[in-house]
């Protein structure tokens, strides 16, 4: 088996992968993922007993145990960028012997878990609603730098929404994957499900207008209205797509769960962001721990 070379993969002189500063033996199975790391504190006071604590740039990791559940909290970043650093890395801590520097025979497949904050783009989908992503839908450009490919619901969705919104080159060419379908089921209830669109911005990629002007100025009208049987765009935000791609590219299960800090349809931004997130967290441990 052919041996990963020290440019392609960096382990760090305490035998830790570079970017996360997380040796193997330091995650856990479940892995919860957070953009901001600031939050990462906020999952892991829920935390029975914490393990270990680590941190490198913005990379902030706690393990620790919710009873006999093991669960690892790290931070991402904002962006698909960031995503594919941590995604990459948290499957080489389970799937790359660090000795050897080859791909395990075995191959282990992780529980991922996204919570994060959303913008909703439907009317009735409220500031501080929960909302759990049936699919991932990436407007940036990051899965078309590995070899993906989609199964029949997939690519009819996808061929819905680009001649929906003839969004094409000279912007990325649209990709979409399922969330993990072992873990949906059990977020059906207190969580709104449907389509998450995940932009490479926050502002013009998200139709906001600050003082430049917008390329595609009916983005946010045309990502309410689009429908494919009983698929809805609920939501937007610059993380879940990417997760979802490359999750199964690698094997394995993910979901994320998002709240709703600000509707685009209505202009509201919640008035306690910070109940809200505390609400997505206690509420998802609440099943994450158990699963």
């Amino acid at each position: 088996m052919q041996r990963i070379a020290e440019s392609e993969l960096i382990i760090n002189d305490r035998g830790a992968v570079y970017h996360l500063n997380l040796r193997p033996e330091e995650l856990a199975p479940t892995v919860i993922t957070v953009g901001d790391p600031s939050r990462v504190q906020e999952v892991s006071k829920y935390f029975d007993r914490i393990e270990c604590k680590n941190n490198h740039r913005e990379f902030v990791s706690h393990t620790g145990f919710i009873g006999t559940k093991r669960i690892t909290v790290v931070s991402t970043g904002i962006g698909p960028d960031n995503i594919d650093i941590v995604l990459n890395e948290l499957d080489a801590l389970v799937n790359v012997d660090f000795g050897s520097r080859q791909i395990k025979q075995n191959l282990q497949s992780l529980q991922l878990f996204r919570l994060g904050t959303s913008g909703s783009l439907q009317m009735d989908l409220d500031v501080d609603s929960l909302v759990c992503s049936t699919h991932g839908l990436g407007i940036d450009n990051l899965l078309h730098f590995y070899r993906h490919s989609n199964h029949e619901e997939e690519r009819q969705i996808l061929h819905a929404f680009q001649t929906h919104t003839q969004l094409q080159t000279p912007f990325s060419s649209p990709y979409i994957t399922g969330g993990g379908s072992r873990l949906l089921k059990y977020f059906a209830t207190e969580y709104h499900q449907g389509i998450t669109v995940t932009c490479p911005g926050f502002y013009a990629p998200q139709g906001r207008v600050i003082r430049m002007g917008l390329a595609l100025p009916e983005l946010v009208n045309l990502l309410t209205a689009f429908r494919f049987g009983p698929y809805r765009i609920t939501n937007f935000e610059m993380e879940t797509a990417a997760i979802y791609g490359l999750g199964k590219l690698m094997g394995h299960q993910c979901l994320s769960l998002n709240v709703i800090i600000a509707n685009r349809i209505q202009k509201t931004f919640s008035k306690n962001p910070a109940a809200a997130i505390e609400k997505l967290i206690s509420h998802s441990l609440e099943r994450i721990s158990v699963l």
